[in-house]
């Protein structure tokens, strides 16, 4: 009788253990020892360091990069992720346009100039070795923007065949004060500039200028600066028949006023009624003309990828990703620095890749679902290698459960926040979230939501193929010193260190305290999903649910 009531009872704690052992591994700080601050500048130390000139594709400073990242993965007993190997192949094209040093505007009644890089900046997105404007209309589309959905379609109407569109940063939401149209001040896809490009391209236009405003838009001119007669990196387009504009770019907010005077237009009124439904476009009644030489070089880049396998769903995927490269080396800046280092941008979340893929290898469950570790290439020149992976998956999209993106990990100190960028799109955040709370730390909504930084990084190829995908940042919330306080720091960056050679390491300003914190979260979130049997989701009113229903129903 006793040995029939102990069987019962090691039956009945087996049951419970079976039922409370997932949610165990769920809650447990299971390989969080493992993530420090000291590992993690180190490894951004040597990221960020002048030896790897800047991380640039198609440099030497991306051999040096790659080399350091595979090693990294081996070193870690990590497997390779692209069947042997560590890395996957990304064939991109170069160019490198050299733009006249003018543009010559021809109206009814006068002439005029425009001064390059002053006044504009213009590059090619195509391969033909020379591209020239002669006296190509002018036509002015509002936003540059066709949404269904809204109801609103600035082209109806409008001839822009072979012509240049001038259109307006960011979407008609902007500025109105109302939430529900375009999404209020939180930038829409729609008024990215790589969205404008694209939407000018499927309207046969011949190309397509923003006019920049340093609000809107979310950063000053000068980053459009960079731009001038450098190189860009794109998908190698050979083989494919999409069109794409010869000529693309940015007029200042000056210039184009000046273009509406030569066009006896007043900018201010069309400003105002672009903003309105039914606004209707027009020609402006000018004509440009400049030119540009255009030298190509394919080649390929290369996305790290690394993984470990699950232990009982390993086909079912989480992926983290992060991108390694930067700018390289470019204009000299007035400290005589040329080196483009991206120390926050993106060596910590890179390092933060492999302090978490350290923190997984530690742990003594090993994760039930496959957990990847993606290092995507020319994320700075239009998330091209997470773009590539997005439509060349190495696994299948119906297969990937979730990406967790890391792009710039808190540099601050320890912040009580923490920001979820694209608030409102998966159940992701709840994850968050949930983990968040349980530290006693909690989630904030974007401080900045009209940069649109849901659209700017790497995770966003992913939630374009209807992968669930969360993309943190900095809180502003700081410990010790509050939300002012936060805020400025932040401020700061976008000021002295974004995409300039000041974006260095430096150990007496940066404390990792905070991003230890952060990782630990985005460890934890994706500790979860690694033991889960469900599927987090995208919410009700996510413009990416009905591309992930597609293909999972």
């Amino acid at each position: 009788m006793y040995k029939n009531l102990f069987g019962i009872a090691i039956l009945i704690m087996a049951i419970i253990f079976s039922c409370t052992t997932p949610e165990s591994k769920f809650e447990s700080k299971d390989g969080l020892s493992s993530l420090s601050a000291p590992a993690l500048a180190s490894r951004i130390k040597t990221l960020s360091s002048d030896e790897f000139m800047g991380r640039m594709p198609f440099t030497e400073g991306e051999k040096i990069t790659l080399n350091y990242i595979v090693n990294e993965f081996k070193a870690l007993g990590l497997e390779p992720g692209n069947r042997d190997s560590y890395l996957q192949e990304v064939p991109m094209v170069e160019i490198i346009t050299k733009a006249a040093p003018s543009m010559d505007v021809t109206g009814n009644k006068t002439k005029s100039s425009l001064e390059g890089l002053t006044d504009y900046v213009i590059w090619s997105q195509q391969t033909d070795e020379k591209v020239e404007l002669k006296n190509t209309e002018l036509v002015f589309a509002g936003f540059g923007i066709v949404a269904p959905e809204y109801n609103w379609n600035d082209y109806e109407g409008l001839d822009v065949k072979d012509k240049i569109v001038v259109v307006m940063v960011n979407d008609p939401g902007f500025g109105l004060g109302d939430t529900t149209f375009f999404k209020g001040n939180t930038m829409t896809y729609y008024g990215r500039w790589t969205y404008k490009y694209e939407e000018a391209a499927r309207q046969g236009a011949k190309g397509c200028l923003v006019i920049h405003e340093d609000v809107p838009a979310g950063y000053g001119f000068w980053v459009v600066q960079n731009n001038w007669n450098t190189a860009k990196l794109y998908l190698d387009p050979r083989g494919k028949t999409e069109y794409v504009c010869p000529v693309v770019g940015w007029v200042t907010q000056a210039a184009a006023r000046s273009l509406f005077d030569m066009a006896e237009m007043d900018y201010t009124s069309h400003h105002v009624a672009a903003h309105k439904n039914g606004f209707v476009g027009s020609p402006m009644n000018l004509k440009i003309s400049t030119s540009m030489d255009v030298s190509v070089r394919y080649d390929k880049s290369y996305n790290p990828i690394a993984k470990i396998t699950g232990a009982k769903q390993p086909d079912e995927y989480i992926i983290y990703t992060a991108h390694w490269d930067h700018l390289g080396i470019g204009k000299v800046d007035e400290k005589g620095d040329s080196i483009y280092n991206g120390a926050f941008d993106n060596a910590s979340g890179t390092a933060g890749l492999l302090e978490i893929a350290k923190a997984f290898k530690s742990m003594e469950n090993k994760p039930n679902r496959t957990i990847l570790f993606l290092s995507v290439t020319a994320e700075e020149q239009g998330l091209l290698g997470s773009a590539y992976y997005a439509q060349n998956p190495i696994y299948a999209l119906d297969q990937t459960v979730a990406n967790i993106n890391m792009d710039g990990i808190n540099p601050y100190g320890k912040m009580k926040d923490i920001v979820s960028r694209g608030t409102g799109q998966s159940d992701l955040e709840d994850y968050l979230k949930r983990e968040a709370e349980a530290v006693g730390r909690y989630v904030s909504p974007e401080p900045n939501p009209v940069a649109g930084y849901y659209f700017r990084s790497d995770h966003f190829n992913f939630a374009k193929v209807g992968v669930p995908a969360l993309y943190t940042a900095t809180g502003t919330d700081h410990a010790e010193k509050g939300n002012e306080f936060g805020k400025q720091l932040q401020d700061e960056y976008v000021v002295k260190y974004y995409h300039k050679p000041s974006d260095e390491f430096d150990p007496a300003r940066w404390n990792l305290d905070g991003a230890v914190e952060d990782l630990s979260l985005l460890f934890q979130v994706g500790k979860r999903l690694s033991f889960e049997v469900t599927w987090p989701q995208w919410k009700a009113t996510s413009e990416f649910k009905p591309i992930r229903d597609a293909y999972m129903n």
